[in-house]
């Protein structure tokens, strides 16, 4: 059911929220960005992703094909290929992604040293 107010995702009860939820999560966020890459396989996206385990892997690529950001192509061949790719609303993901990793890449020392401070107080 789609409400007749504009979207505010401030709001308890916003439909927005549960995609905010979806995009927080930070092996979303990873998977999204190693597709930017280029389409892969789940074992090359172990290999580019450091510490996700396979069972966390899985369940982020069923939720973002749920939610049609990532598309899935199985071949017909044994043993089965199947590979990855991020949809056009991927993409679209991907530029909030890539500006969110830019971000904490080049705050690292700023935070870093913001925690120190807190821990010496």
């Amino acid at each position: 059911m789609v409400s007749n107010y504009p979207p505010n995702i401030l709001l308890a009860n916003c439909a927005s929220r549960k995609v905010l939820d979806l995009i927080a999560d930070k092996w979303v966020a990873l998977v999204i960005r190693a597709l930017s890459l280029g389409t892969m396989r789940h074992g090359e996206l172990i290999r580019t992703i450091e510490g996700i385990s396979e069972k966390m892997l899985s369940q982020t690529l069923r939720r973002l094909e749920r939610d049609g950001l990532v598309a899935r192509k199985v071949y017909p061949v044994i043993p089965p290929k199947v590979e990855y790719s991020l949809t056009e609303l991927g993409w679209s993901l991907n530029e909030a992604v890539n500006t969110l990793s830019k971000w904490a890449e080049g705050h690292i020392a700023e935070v870093e040293e913001a925690r120190q401070r807190y821990e010496q107080q």
